[in-house]
Formats: structure tokens, C-alpha cells, sequence
């Protein structure tokens, strides 16, 4: 069955200290989450389970991304987890740090109910 995108989130998430990008990563997914309030699902009677749950998070160094860790922050649906180029280090010369930003951009899919609801 095809898929529809319901959702589309954006959220940024730092760490300002601990050079962390997976610490970065899970705070971007949780700034996008609190845009979300969806009613959808009570209201049509849909599963959360049958949301597909797809992330993106841009960071300058993906390789360092927990991608597992971040989707285990994800409260419903199926999520996949990537880690692309992006992002920004914000490195400080004189303390010899690196403030890692990250960017998250969660995208929602459920199968098309095209033709399921008509309004009556």
C-alpha cells in the first residue's frame, strides 16, 4: 500500500559543552516534537503503529550519532533514524571547544486512505 506524509517537524538541539552530537540529535528531535499535537489518530480510530516515523538529523559529524539512541525517543510509530552532513560546529579558539548544533526533521507517513472516509 502507498503512503501519505501527514507530518513534517523541524527542530534544532545544541550541546554546547560536551561536544555530543548524539546529545545534540535527541535534543533537535525533541524541539520538533513539541510542535506536534495531532488529534488525528483519536479521531479517525487510527493505530500509532501504523505510522512509519522517518528522521533525519543533519550534524557536521554523523558518524558520531547514536541513530538507535535517538529513535528511542520517538513515542509512536515506526521509526528509522539517519544521520546526514549538516548542522554547524561553532568551535571556540581560545577554550579549545566545539559547540555542536544539530538539525532534525521528522516526517510522518501513514498508508493512503484515499477513498476509506467520505464525508457524509
Amino acid at each position: 500500500m502507498s503512503e501519505k506524509r501527514i507530518i513534517l517537524e523541524m527542530g534544532t538541539g545544541n550541546d554546547l559543552y560536551g561536544q555530543d552530537y548524539t546529545k545534540a540529535a535527541r535534543r533537535a528531535v525533541q524541539d520538533a516534537l513539541h510542535h506536534s499535537s495531532i488529534t488525528l489518530f483519536s479521531k479517525l480510530g487510527i493505530d500509532h503503529s501504523e505510522m512509519r516515523v522517518s528522521v533525519t538529523i543533519g550534524v557536521q559529524d554523523p558518524e558520531q550519532v547514536d541513530c538507535d539512541l535517538v529513535a528511542s525517543d520517538l513515542p509512536r510509530g515506526r521509526a528509522e533514524v539517519r544521520a546526514v552532513k549538516g548542522g554547524l560546529d561553532v568551535v571556540d579558539e581560545e577554550a579549545g571547544t566545539r559547540h555542536v548544533v544539530a538539525t532534525a526533521a521528522i516526517e510522518a507517513f501513514l498508508p493512503d486512505l484515499s477513498g476509506k472516509y467520505v464525508q457524509g
